[in-house]
């Protein structure tokens, strides 16, 4: 049996702060012990990427205590940001680290150490094949692999009244765009809808009080809602409710919304960054089951507009929703990816 030691942020399995991150990890550990490796899992509490002493004081012990010859699975927001700690133990141990997020996209201050780290590690894994370009050409890397996330099957989602109720499942952060999302909406004149914003509040506060007001000053107050994080069967109902699923991200790897959205038959609207366009990808007949618009409210709200306003183009894009469905990848794939990978090593 294959044993493999896994590192992990320690909030990843805290529903107060879900994130495509934390759901990905979860999954892939629960996946390979389906295939029947052993995975021995370690949460690590700290402020990382820029963790205090008590926190790789427990990284560097962690590390140490492993046998030599060890196949050890990072983080990258464990691993990244601490090179002098994981290159430590690249001679003795099998290194792999998953880069959810490059530090270069919210901490560019980091960007030196990620690039340490990632050059001396056996492998490194991407979330998707955008991200594992990106990844190999910024930091000059020859070892990355690219593993996007899996989707879970899903009843087709009810909706509202098929036109009105959007749905922004994000974390509330600069890099979210909820910003340019409220921006638009507030030049969408004597149109009905509603939107809901559900994700994390506590990853920066400063900002949930910027859009917050800035929905409050544009007389949006009561159409748009800033709820928290939701999870599980909570979430669930969310997507069911949702007509439409936005996501206005300035930077994206993946986006897992976006697929978890079509799972459910639901068309997104999102912006055209990064990874988002191939992640919204197309129905078998070439029809994008969605709206892409660059990250600017001008563009957000014609698209918006188009969507509220149109529809037959709404028919078009629920009928390549559902068709999209059939093409998603399930999480057993992504493991089964994962392991070829980590055999590799």
């Amino acid at each position: 049996m294959s044993v493999l030691h896994v590192v992990l942020p320690g909030d990843v399995a805290d529903p107060r702060v879900p994130s495509g991150g934390n759901t990905y990890d979860r999954r892939v550990c629960d996946g390979l012990r389906a295939l029947g490796w052993q995975v021995r899992e370690t949460a690590i509490d700290g402020s990382w990427p820029e963790p205090d002493d008590v926190a790789c004081d427990r990284l560097a012990a962690l590390l140490t205590g492993l046998p030599a010859g060890a196949l050890v699975l990072l983080d990258g927001l464990v691993a990244a940001g601490v090179p002098e700690i994981v290159t430590a133990h690249a001679g003795r141990l099998r290194l792999v680290v998953l880069v959810h997020l490059p530090l270069v996209v919210e901490r560019p201050a980091l960007d030196r150490l990620e690039r340490t780290t990632l050059h001396e590690v056996g492998a490194v894994v991407a979330t998707s094949e955008w991200a594992a370009g990106q990844l190999a050409a910024h930091h000059g890397l020859g070892h990355v692999h690219a593993v996007p996330p899996g989707t879970d099957p899903a009843p087709v989602a009810s909706g509202t009244d098929g036109v009105r109720q959007l749905l922004c499942p994000a974390a509330v952060t600069p890099r979210k765009g909820q910003d340019l999302l409220f921006r638009a909406l507030a030049e969408l004149d004597g149109l009905d809808w509603h939107c809901r914003c559900v994700g994390t509040l506590d990853r920066n506060p400063a900002y949930v009080t910027e859009v917050a007001e800035l929905a409050a000053a544009s007389g949006l107050g009561e159409r748009i809602e800033l709820p928290g994080p939701r999870s599980g069967a909570d979430l669930d109902a969310e997507f069911d409710r949702a007509d439409l699923v936005v996501l206005t991200s300035r930077a994206e790897t993946f986006g897992m919304v976006v697929t978890e959205a079509l799972a459910r038959g639901i068309p997104v609207l999102t912006t055209d960054v990064d990874a988002l366009p191939d992640t919204l990808g197309r129905a078998p007949d070439g029809t994008v089951p969605g709206l892409l618009a660059p990250p600017e409210p001008d563009a957000l709200a014609k698209a918006l507009r188009a969507w509220l306003t149109d529809a037959d183009l709404r028919e078009h894009l629920r009928e390549a929703a559902f068709a999209r469905r059939s093409m998603l990848a399930l999480w057993d794939h992504t493991a089964r990816q994962l392991a070829g990978v980590l055999e590799r090593v």
